[in-house]
């Protein structure tokens, strides 16, 4: 396997095209695991940890297998978009029947603003809450804004224009595709906003995360593969290269050596680039970073690029990252190299979590393995109650006594999805296809936990957990921890 990494001081990378059976045994077998095809070390890397050569197998192996589903998985998904679409498009499906009928059926074109993605049909809310919007509270606003911008990351341009100008009355700055050089092929999608008003002048970068018929985004979360850069510590690979790692030449401050693909665009550089001609335009201008699942690493990855690359200017004009059901993105010292220099800059964090949610227990840590958060984690149970906690319970997941836990929670969420119009209002109801889509947790709990629909009621439920820490007074910590909010 040849993969160019001059630019790391030490990295492991896994390539489950090159696995094999006898590999995965020799794996579980041998400690010198720079001899099997499917990893990629440095000469002479060993394991002498079993339970870590087993995850890396497992790893390689859940990757093997969502290759092999990955067209019929996109196929699905597309016709399933697809006649979701042409229902809703014909009003319903007793409308869509009488308009064959009379040869009059309206066909949705996935390029229009009508069209929808299978994340939109899920949860079909566009509008601010407008409660929230009225507090006047710039950080729950600023949360408001970043969990609407993420669900809104999945959905096409068309889409984009729409809800961004003519809902929201704000400026859509570009939406784009952006290009995989390890891929080769546009694979990260992103937007950015532009809230401005009198007294403020807002821009929201959001990274679209993890579809849900995308195998290819899965095994990214699933990959156990890294780099490690120099002061900064052990990253997540196949995040990195969503964001626009070069090879070879891995994050160059200016793209001046690139030969190939010149015209293809990437994230990491596009989007630097705006927001500094942004900061030329109106030095007062401050921006947020957003994205949901896979896009909440991204989110937490741009930053971490900026520093690295010493971006002070544009670091005084980050106000605070909001992830959504994020995975892991690097190791401890990742993590404190993050967190000092989020301090430096007075830049907030907000983790946030939903139940058991699949992908921020993802990749596995424990004490065998080097993926950590970092930060606190705001965590909301399926009543929506939160807490705000170092790290979400069930950290890994997959735990046989939390099986029966989670098919406990999972029917009552099946049965909260008919009750949550009449306990917490009409704007919470759900419709037949989130019911339908909710039983997936009866087999994988933590699927349809990682939904937008759920992270968008914690939002506007538990809000007021989207404080800045400063701002809080010793008495109200000391209530928060009386009755259980604050771990």
């Amino acid at each position: 396997m040849v993969c160019d990494k001059s630019f790391s001081s030490s990295y492991m990378l896994l390539n489950h095209e090159e696995v094999g059976v006898f590999d995965l045994v020799h794996m579980l077998r041998s400690h010198a695991i720079e001899k099997r095809n499917f990893v990629d070390c440095p000469k002479g890397m060993t394991e002498e940890n079993f339970k870590r050569r087993w995850l890396l197998s497992m790893s390689v192996l859940a990757q093997k297998m969502l290759k092999s589903i990955k067209k019929p998985l996109a196929a699905m998904g597309s016709g399933i978009e697809y006649w979701l679409n042409l229902v809703s498009c014909n009003r319903n499906l007793s409308g869509l029947i009488s308009n064959w009928i009379r040869g009059e059926m309206i066909r949705p074109e996935r390029s229009l603003s009508t069209f929808i993605s299978f994340t939109g049909c899920l949860d079909t809310r566009i509008e601010l809450d407008k409660d929230i919007i009225e507090s006047g509270d710039k950080d729950r606003y600023n949360c408001l804004l970043s969990i609407m911008a993420a669900k809104a990351s999945y959905e096409n341009h068309a889409y984009l224009q729409h809800i961004v100008t003519d809902i929201w009355k704000m400026e859509l700055l570009g939406s784009f595709d952006f290009w995989n050089d390890y891929q080769q092929k546009a694979t990260t999608q992103a937007f950015i906003l532009r809230d401005k008003k009198e007294d403020s002048d807002l821009i929201v970068v959001a990274f679209r995360g993890t579809e849900t018929f995308d195998a290819d985004a899965w095994s990214s979360d699933v990959d156990l593969s890294w780099y490690e850069l120099p002061g900064i510590g052990k990253v997540h690979g196949g995040f990195m290269k969503a964001l626009g790692l070069q090879k070879s030449l891995g994050w160059p401050e200016e793209l001046t050596h690139r030969t190939k693909n010149q015209e293809q665009p990437l994230a990491y550089y596009v989007i630097r680039d705006m927001l500094k001609q942004a900061l030329k335009e109106n030095k007062k201008v401050k921006f947020i970073v957003t994205g949901h699942s896979l896009g909440g690493a991204l989110a937490v990855l741009f930053p971490a690029v900026l520093m690295s690359h010493n971006e002070v200017e544009l670091l005084d004009m980050l106000e605070g990252v909001y992830t959504f059901g994020q995975p892991r993105v690097g190791d401890k010292r990742f993590g404190k190299f993050m967190k000092e220099n989020l301090e430096n800059f007075d830049v907030k964090y907000y983790r946030t979590v939903y139940s058991n949610d699949l992908v921020p227990r993802l990749p596995y840590d424990d004490s065998t393995m080097m993926f950590k958060h970092f930060g606190t984690c705001l965590y909301f149970d399926s009543f929506y109650n939160g807490k705000i906690m170092e790290e979400e319970p069930n950290k890994n997941y997959f735990s046989p006594l939390s099986a029966l836990p989670k098919l406990i929670n999972a029917v009552w969420e099946i049965i909260r999805s008919f009750m949550i119009p009449y306990t917490r209002g009409e704007d919470y109801s759900e419709g037949f296809v989130l019911k339908m889509y909710r039983f997936i947790g009866l087999m994988i709990a933590g699927i349809p936990a990682h939904g937008l629909q759920d992270y968008v009621n914690v939002v506007r439920l538990g809000s007021d957990l989207y404080k800045d820490p400063r701002s809080i007074s010793d008495n109200e910590i000391k209530l928060m921890i009386d009755d259980g909010t604050l771990k």
